[in-house]
């Protein structure tokens, strides 16, 4: 892939979970505070396995500062930071580490740690562990949208034109993180 369309691809990526983050604000889910959808997560680990990490951490932190700025405010900025940046360091072992992960089970992981970081970041703030029962449920839900998470990043690389697809790897027909290296013109 040319400099120049990893660029616009990863523009893309950031405008597309800037507004899957604000439909997902306007969407109740459960009745309870901190459930969501995740579904800016799918774009995420589309990034890593088509982008890679460094663009995939930018693109993380781009989000939240975005996200934060325009809908959340800097409180909910803090709390976002610390759920991007355990979820992303999941999904980054899961496919980078041990491999032949799917993009589902990437997901699961990364919804369960983007709980635990914002229910671990928020009981430092409020000093109490009250919130560890909070912390089970969410991890059960965690696990659940992240598989929903990884199944539309999952189907998204199937279905997405060949030409943003980087070639596929032996040992399986998941996307490699680094298949989008050429060689110099």
């Amino acid at each position: 892939m040319k400099q120049t369309e990893r660029i616009a691809l990863s523009a893309m990526f950031v405008a597309v979970m800037l507004v899957l983050g604000y439909i997902e604000n306007m969407i109740p889910i459960g009745g309870m505070p901190g459930i969501k959808l995740g579904l800016s997560n799918s774009v995420l680990l589309l990034s890593l396995y088509w982008l890679g990490i460094p663009v995939s951490i930018q693109l993380m932190l781009i989000k939240v500062v975005l996200s934060g700025i325009t809908f959340s405010g800097v409180n909910a900025m803090m709390y976002a930071l610390a759920g991007g940046v355990l979820s992303l360091a999941a999904m980054i072992l899961m496919i980078h580490g041990i491999r032949d992960v799917s993009p589902i089970g990437a997901g699961i992981a990364g919804g369960v740690m983007h709980n635990v970081g914002q229910i671990t970041l928020a009981m430092l703030v409020l000093q109490t562990t009250s919130l560890l029962t909070y912390m089970a449920i969410l991890m059960v839900v965690g696990a659940v949208m992240g598989a929903v998470t990884g199944t539309v990043a999952k189907l998204l690389m199937v279905h997405l034109p060949p030409k943003f697809a980087p070639p596929k790897r032996k040992s399986r027909s998941m996307p490699t993180p680094e298949g989008d290296r050429q060689s110099a013109p």
